[in-house]
């Protein structure tokens, strides 16, 4: 166990906690704040659920390995059934967390962080877990509003990361989608790693791009959100 937190155990896999906090970040799109119950390294996903109903889902942590805090970033699906009942959720609310998972883990090396949308959690997490000094970040998103945590990744990378705006312009956010970003790269680093994070769709066509564009398959590392 890592931090001391109030806990039962629910089933084999499961703790159920009290909600500490619920910040809608976006329109949409919340980021929960429960006790951390165990250590965890950066890039790695817990299931979470709610007492009644579905089965958990798995989210990766937004939060960084020293925060008191675990933290998981997400947004509503239409039609979903988790989703919609976590964004109604008050402090003090039951929920449900696995203990930590995955080994979508990042280190102190070069490297490109892509993700689209909500896939910028667990770079987020390696970021404030200090490993962001000497990396790339190109985030997607439809809009301008998608650039989560924007104002701490500026100060920091300046010119390494990257906004990608499919839908609106603004600013120095490059407009349009984060593959024709990278594609219009003419010298991507082929002794770098690079970890994608976002849909099935997005991380598929990124892996092919890479590849057509030299980079190893061994240096491609893949997170898929579903």
């Amino acid at each position: 166990m890592g931090k001391s937190a109030d806990y039962t155990k629910y089933d084999d896999e499961l703790y159920q906690v009290a909600l500490l906090k619920n910040n809608e970040i976006a329109p949409g799109v919340y980021v929960l704040s429960l006790p951390r119950l165990h250590d965890f390294k950066a890039g790695q996903v817990v299931k979470i659920g709610l007492p009644e109903g579905e089965p958990p889902r798995m989210y990766s942590i937004c939060s960084g390995e020293k925060e008191d805090e675990l933290k998981i970033l997400f947004n509503v699906k239409g039609g979903g059934w988790l989703t919609p009942r976590l964004a109604k959720l008050q402090p003090g609310d039951s929920i449900l967390v696995s203990e930590p998972m995955g080994d979508f883990t990042g280190d102190d090396k070069p490297a490109w962080w892509v993700a689209s949308g909500t896939g910028i959690a667990p770079f987020y997490s390696m970021f404030k877990s200090g490993l962001g000094s000497n990396k790339t970040v190109v985030h997607g998103g439809r809009y301008l509003q998608n650039f989560y945590f924007e104002d701490e990744f500026m100060p920091e990378l300046k010119d390494q990361y990257v906004r990608c705006c499919s839908q609106e312009k603004g600013g120095d956010v490059y407009h349009g989608r984060l593959t024709h970003f990278l594609e219009d790269q003419d010298n991507l680093p082929k002794d770098q790693k690079f970890y994608l994070c976002g849909s099935p769709e997005m991380v598929v066509e990124t892996r092919d791009l890479l590849i057509r564009k030299g980079i190893p398959y061994g240096n491609i590392v893949a997170e898929i959100y579903f």
